[in-house]
């Protein structure tokens, strides 16, 4: 995930512009803020306090608006690339600036204050684009360069950002009367405040199960000692290092039935509201931009291009991923009916982690808390650093007594194996905390862009919450926590590495339905005795992870690979049932719906009285979108499939990877790029192989 999915354009810095913007007597650069620097200099985080955030905000918005005055001024008839859409995405740059790092700072800083000035700064900046973007002057402007000689004979990267640009106009209701316009405008800002709102009532969502020494029964001695109380109980909180294991370990079949259902209410009295409220103003929007739904208006720039082809995507891979997933509850079901006496034949939501884990240990002899002691999280780090150093020929360079906004936070800079250049840098933020963003997703700090003073340096921070270190043990992950690992640092490299010229196609800034693409594909490295030998290694003994351990987690691989994809399928349906044709008004609720498809997708019936989808997050910033993940799969597993044929550390497929794919972000098409890559025309025969369908 990254922050940079709500901003639609931005691109290179035109330094004539920004030197007659920063003389603008109207214009005053704040002294002394961590969030305004100079050019390739690093934030100083650690002296960021309340205040500052606001006053960058004020200062960026201000110099935007300096730079909207200089594109106005333009004759048309003397309008070019380089002085109008060059410079309408100058702005965008100006404000990017400071939005990423105070995004980044509200989901991460340790102070309410401060948290909250992000948010608010967030909402503002959000609020001037909606303007911008139904700015008729500007409108013009870029509809009278389209017509000219020189917009007529554009080609690559510039020519699709003109194209990109009038769409996204044509999106925000231009070509209906001004009235039509005003109310998208009021939409779109209230659809702002909302998002908003949602997000942070997930994050400041707090909740603890108290169990007995009974109920946490077959949870390892370490996990014990860190959540014992006083009074001899034991506190299980929502985030995931003390959810996750107790759902898998603790034989408590009510302790277990207790904890999925807090988890499945969570930030319900605040959030239900908020995404009837979401949902009906998406409905709102597309009714006066003259779109059927929500959905149609959202896969029209993407590599679906219409709501039939998602449909057919999902049903087709639903049918495809049903037999798997018998399969998958059958061994199950063999396993409880053995293990309570009687025929089973449910396996219910709070039980599914419990025996996919027995299955494991009966079928495949694997202990998931076996192979954690494998997986130290300083080693994986070095194991992960050195796979995708080699395979991008560059290298990691860690930064001494970094300022950074929490003690555990580490800093990055990146290098360029051949130039020995300095290309990025990166921040490590892996630890939950109270308050902090409770999943994992890469957010830009710096984005990427060519400017007359060079390339500028992108920098992006990872942001998980895997276990952290105790005076017990140090920070062990599960074979899920790597995988989730090299995924997001997959989003965090595809940021870093990027070499567009514009602003706006920079890193992850492509089509929603492909970005998880090159990060999905990364996934894989965990799963190859080649890689797996670098890093995985006992935290006490430092013995390399045994053959016989690495064949048994390879062998269990789609372990329950069916109902997983499942109740993937499940969740896109889900959103896209949402947005394509529901009436938040109607008879039928959201839980309603959540019941309803959980019963007729996934093995695992509804949990009565629970409501997910208060903080399903991704409805907020993947509406309508939430099919991407599986259907970029397809892609990520057929690019992978070179790598399988050539060698999985090949340093050459990873060069080229690197160069086709990363760098480029979103210049071409996704499928151009693919095509690329691959030699060929991409299909699905790795995917379904991957899941164990063929």
């Amino acid at each position: 995930m990254n922050k940079n999915i709500i901003t639609i354009v931005f691109i290179a810095l035109v330094a004539a512009l920004v030197v007659q913007r920063l003389n603008n007597p109207e214009v005053h650069r704040p002294g002394a803020n961590p969030l305004v620097v100079e050019f390739n200099e690093v934030h100083d985080f650690a002296k960021l306090r309340p205040g500052h955030i606001k006053r960058a905000t004020k200062y960026v918005l201000e110099s935007a608006d300096a730079i909207l005055d200089e594109i106005l001024a333009i004759p048309d008839a003397d309008r070019s690339f380089e002085n109008t859409m060059v410079v309408i995405d100058d702005i965008y740059a100006e404000i990017e600036a400071v939005w990423s790092p105070g995004y980044l700072m509200s989901a991460t800083h340790t102070a309410k204050e401060i948290r909250d000035e992000g948010l608010a700064s967030s909402r503002a900046i959000q609020k001037y684009i909606t303007d911008l973007s139904l700015n008729e002057d500007l409108y013009n402007a870029v509809l009278s360069f389209s017509k000219s000689k020189e917009a007529q004979q554009l080609t690559g990267y510039k020519k699709k950002f003109l194209d990109d640009t009038l769409l996204d106009y044509k999106r925000s209701g231009f070509g209906l009367p001004k009235e039509k316009r005003n109310a998208v405008k009021k939409i779109f800002n209230k659809l702002s405040d909302l998002g908003l709102a949602f997000s942070k009532n997930i994050a400041d969502f707090q909740d603890t199960l108290f169990v007995t020494t009974e109920e946490i029964k077959g949870l390892p001695e370490n996990y014990k000692k860190e959540r014992l109380q006083k009074d001899g109980t034991y506190a299980i909180d929502m985030s995931y290092p003390s959810y996750v294991p107790f759902m898998d370990y603790s034989e408590s079949v009510d302790a277990r039935k207790q904890l999925k259902f807090k988890f499945n209410n969570r930030a319900v009295d605040s959030n239900l509201e908020v995404l009837k409220g979401i949902i009906s103003k998406r409905r709102e929007l597309v009714s006066v931009l003259e779109y059927k739904t929500y959905a149609e208006y959202r896969t029209e720039n993407r590599m679906a291009k219409n709501p039939q082809n998602v449909w057919e995507f999902e049903n087709d891979l639903k049918s495809k991923l049903r037999p798997k997933g018998e399969m998958d509850i059958a061994e199950m079901l063999v396993i409880k009916s053995n293990r309570t006496g009687t025929e089973a034949t449910t396996i219910d939501v709070w039980e599914a982690g419990f025996y996919e884990q027995l299955l494991l240990k009966e079928k495949y002899n694997l202990d998931a808390e076996e192979v954690r002691q494998y997986f130290e999280f300083n080693n994986v780090t070095e194991g992960l650093f050195t796979v995708y150093q080699r395979l991008f020929n560059v290298r990691f360079k860690k930064v001494k007594d970094p300022s950074v906004w929490h003690g555990d936070v580490l800093m990055y800079e990146v290098y360029d194996g051949a130039t020995k250049e300095l290309i990025g840098r990166f921040y490590l933020d892996m630890f939950p905390r109270a308050n902090k963003y409770g999943h994992a997703a890469a957010f830009s700090v710096t984005m990427g862009k060519l400017t007359e003073k060079g390339y500028q340096k992108p920098t992006t921070a990872l942001v998980c919450n895997f276990p952290k270190p105790t005076e017990f043990q140090p920070s062990l992950l599960t074979h899920d926590n790597v995988e989730t690992y090299f995924h997001e640092f997959g989003h965090l490299v595809h940021g870093v590495l990027t070499q567009a010229p514009l602003m706006s196609y920079a890193g992850t800034s492509v089509a929603r339905d492909f970005v998880e693409a090159p990060s999905r594909m990364l996934e894989n490295w965990v799963w190859q005795k080649e890689s797996l030998s670098l890093f995985a290694k006992h935290y006490e003994t430092g013995a390399v992870i045994p053959d016989e351990l690495l064949d048994k987690m390879i062998a269990a691989k789609n372990v329950n690979s069916g109902t997983k994809a499942l109740q993937q399928v499940y969740y896109g349906v889900l959103d896209f049932t949402l947005h394509d044709g529901y009436n938040p008004d109607g008879d039928a609720t959201t839980t309603d719906i959540v019941a309803k498809l959980q019963n007729e997708i996934t093995f695992y019936p509804y949990q009565e009285g629970t409501h997910m989808e208060a903080a399903f997050g991704h409805l907020n910033g993947y509406g309508a979108a939430y099919y991407g993940y599986k259907w970029s799969e397809v892609y990520a597993q057929d690019m992978f499939s070179i790598f399988e044929e050539k060698g999985i550390m090949n340093e050459e497929q990873g060069m080229r990877y690197r160069k086709i794919i990363l760098e480029k972000g979103g210049t071409e098409a996704p499928l151009n790029l693919v095509r690329e890559f691959l030699g060929r025309e991409s299909n699905s025969d790795a995917f379904l192989r991957s899941m164990g369908l063929e």
